[in-house]
């Protein structure tokens, strides 16, 4: 037993999100019976400062580890950073006679119940100066026994970080029933401050990016000997950039608490002053106050207002600061146990000179989380949320594609704003109080979840044209072939990615639907972007097409940049065939078409490669396409959308009938049989027709008569003649020969393939 006397060292590694916030401790078995612990002891963890938590069996994937799993609470709590040697000892808690807590940050003025704070931290151990947090609502896979001894979830406040100003006795103490809790209205400085208002707990789906940032920020701060022995000057700078609402300033403040380190913010905007010579003073005052209070972090926000490209500037205030901050980062004085990092969401517009190695030796891309980051970032966001039986996160994280972190604060924040407007009915605003029995009975459902989607969308979209589609491959009929070949190449890669590198196979990149007018091209591109839950940005020549010299490639550009961001993505661009016509022809504005037919190809199989970007095509004219597209790597499977055979005219009958009141003598085998060459276009048309034939009968009509179906008949006719019909077959029989050579389909007169109502020619 002598381990369990003089304690036992070992490492700290970061816990799971669903652990935050509640004490606990995962150790080891072997250390475990080393110090005579069972589940639900309560351990003391002594690092350059000494803590308590209850003592948990490590996570599965721990096993035969020698690690000890902390929250951020704890790790700041113990003084220790994720990677850090602290020691172990078994310890008793007293009962706590007095704990006096207070809001563990300034500018926050807190009011409550002692009682609610007593139920929240019962059985908790604590010590003078902890930082302590009242989430309890996160869903957690404590032992029962142990989860007596901590506070049960059903009576937890939302998540609120308090520090314990004082407890009496001194020591590890609990709260139980005796204990007298108070809680002070504001902020107070405990004797031992302890600083954990965003820690690495806080901050989900950038788990690659934080070790990467602990490389780079807190070796060089907390072990700058390491760079001493090695005979290298420690990194300077790190640029982080990224979409907006990434996370990028809260990781900044993260390693900055970790890493037990001052931490100054430079917002770019308000360094700028009126006088001359102001800026820079103001800048080079706050690097003094860093350097002189080291290690430090200096965080400058917004970097590209204050540091510009010089060349593209005309103020010389902007170039003066740009100077002067080159200087300060890597001029003749030597600055040790200083770090900058800087955030962007425009490197491009950053002056050359900062990015260099000396400066900002890294540069690291913070991207759009995929659905673990989300999974993780939404669990984050609901820790003090009192959700429903039938909220999923799992669910949420799958449909929530394209969201950034901002994105999922605001869909939790819109869910709770949705709950609170259920229950409003039952407050009476006069009394300016709320009963306890509706604050118990208020939780989050899904069905608020759902509502919040509606209003929340993913902010990195917001600039293009997008729409969640919501036509399934139900409703539509007679295009069982395309429907079959877009569901092996766009739903299967884009829901199961890992079938295909296992194979070592890239998915096809684009599809071009081509065939008559009205044979449901449209409907299937939405339908599959639907079913492959992938948000659908459609667009059309004209959106992309400007009279201003190069507009038009920026475009196309910002369009494909745009569906990378918030990936898995369905671009459907319609009429492709007056976007890129075959070049070299002559026709309209041939510059204009031919440097658009370049970026497309570019952006389809050039050197940036398409991940999770699907590229759907339609057209009715694909004899006009630039032949380079018609090839794999950019259109890789030409999808013929032919005219419906008689099993499927029945189906599009039966969709488009299937909210209309028909009467028993309607015979829609009969009206299939008999509408041989109609499109679905046609079919919803003679649909349409039928119904106003029962109107034109009479304003009362209660239902749909065959007589109106046949008075629709006389009325309409297939848009499909048999020449087009043969000729697209023609097309399509070429195309399976040689999907390359397009030319050898020239043959094509341009009228033939007209619509009808159309005149032909261009």
């Amino acid at each position: 037993m002598a381990d369990s006397d003089e304690g036992r060292k070992i490492q700290v590694a970061n816990a799971r999100p669903e652990d935050s916030g509640r004490g606990l401790a995962r150790i080891p078995r072997a250390v475990m019976t080393a110090l005579g612990l069972q589940e639900g002891d309560v351990v003391e963890i002594a690092g350059k400062r000494t803590t308590a938590a209850r003592a948990l069996l490590p996570y599965s994937e721990d096993e035969g580890l020698d690690i000890l799993r902390l929250d951020g609470l704890q790790r700041a709590n113990a003084g220790a950073g994720s990677g850090d040697i602290v020691t172990l000892r078994k310890a008793e808690s007293k009962p706590a006679q007095r704990v006096v807590f207070a809001p563990a940050q300034q500018n926050l003025r807190l009011q409550g119940s002692s009682m609610a704070l007593k139920r929240t931290f019962y059985g908790r151990p604590l010590s003078a100066g902890d930082v302590v947090a009242t989430a309890g609502h996160q869903q957690s896979n404590v032992p029962p026994q142990v989860r007596q001894m901590i506070a049960a979830p059903a009576y937890a406040l939302q998540e609120i970080r308090l520090v314990v100003v004082a407890a009496t006795p001194k020591g590890i103490v609990h709260i139980d029933e005796n204990t007298e809790v108070e809680l002070r209205p504001e902020y107070e400085e405990p004797r031992d401050a302890r600083r954990a208002d965003v820690t690495y707990d806080d901050i989900g789906g950038l788990g690659a990016t934080i070790h990467q940032l602990r490389e780079m920020v807190e070796l060089p701060l907390r072990y700058p000997e390491l760079f001493q022995r090695l005979g290298v000057d420690p990194p300077r700078g790190v640029l982080l950039h990224g979409p907006p609402g990434t996370g990028k300033t809260r990781l900044a403040r993260a390693v900055a608490n970790e890493s037990d380190a001052e931490f100054f913010l430079i917002n770019g905007p308000e360094i700028m002053g009126s006088a001359y010579g102001e800026s820079e003073k103001a800048l080079r005052e706050v690097f003094e106050q860093a350097t002189q209070r080291a290690p430090s972090i200096i965080f400058i926000d917004e970097i590209d207002s204050i540091a510009p490209k010089r060349g593209q500037v005309q103020g010389e205030a902007e170039k003066r600061l740009v100077a002067q901050l080159l200087t300060l980062m890597d001029g003749l004085e030597a600055r040790a146990n200083l770090v900058v990092i800087a955030a962007t969401n425009r490197p491009e517009a950053i002056d050359e000179a900062l990015r260099r190695p000396g400066r900002f030796d890294r540069e690291i891309i913070i991207g759009v989380p995929d659905e673990l980051g989300r999974r993780e970032i939404l669990a984050i966001h609901t820790r003090g949320m009192p959700l429903g039986e039938g909220v999923n996160l799992d669910e949420l994280a799958r449909t929530t594609f394209g969201f950034v972190g901002a994105d999922l604060a605001a869909l939790t924040r819109e869910a709770a704003i949705e709950a609170v407007r259920r229950i409003m009915p039952r407050i009476n605003l006069e009394e300016r109080t709320i009963p306890p029995d509706v604050l118990e009975s208020l939780s989050v459902t899904r069905a608020d979840f759902v509502e919040a989607l509606k209003r929340v969308q993913p902010s990195a979209m917001r600039e293009v044209m997008v729409q969640a589609p919501t036509t399934r491959w139900d409703d539509i009929g007679g295009v069982d072939e395309a429907r079959e070949r877009l569901r092996e190449g766009v739903e299967l890669p884009l829901k199961d990615p890992a079938a295909f590198r296992r194979l070592g196979i890239r998915p096809a990149k684009g599809f071009l639907l081509y065939g008559p007018p009205g044979t449901g091209k449209t409907l299937l591109a939405k339908a599959v972007a639907h079913e492959a839950q992938a948000n659908f940005i459609a667009t059309k020549s004209s959106d992309l097409l400007s009279k201003w010299y190069g507009e038009s490639e920026q475009q196309i550009a910002r369009l494909f940049s745009r569906a990378r961001q918030v990936a898995p993505t369905v671009i459907f661009l319609d009429e492709l065939d007056s976007l890129v016509p075959a070049r070299g022809g002559g026709l309209g504005e041939p510059q204009v078409t031919e440097r658009v037919v370049n970026t497309i190809l570019a952006e389809m199989d050039g050197l940036e490669e398409l991940q999770s970007v699907v590229v759907i095509g339609a057209t009715n004219r694909p004899n006009l396409i630039d032949p380079a597209l018609l090839r794999p790597g950019r259109f890789d499977e030409l999808v013929y959308v032919g005219v419906p055979d008689e099993a499927g005219r029945r189906r599009i009958l039966g969709i488009h009938t299937a909210r209309m009141p028909i009467a028993g003598d309607v015979d829609l085998d009969a009206l299939a049989a008999r509408t041989e060459r109609f499109t679905g276009a046609d079919l919803e048309d003679l649909v349409r027709r039928a119904g106003l034939s029962a109107l034109r009968r009479s304003l009362d009509s209660v239902e749909v008569s065959m007589a109106d179906f046949e008075d629709g008949l006389k009325t309409t006719r297939a848009s499909v003649t048999q020449e087009m019909e043969r000729d697209y077959e023609q097309i399509a029989a070429k195309l399976k020969q040689d999907a390359s050579g397009m030319d050898t389909i020239g043959f094509i007169a341009p009228g033939m393939l007209t619509p009808r109502g159309q005149k032909g020619g261009d």
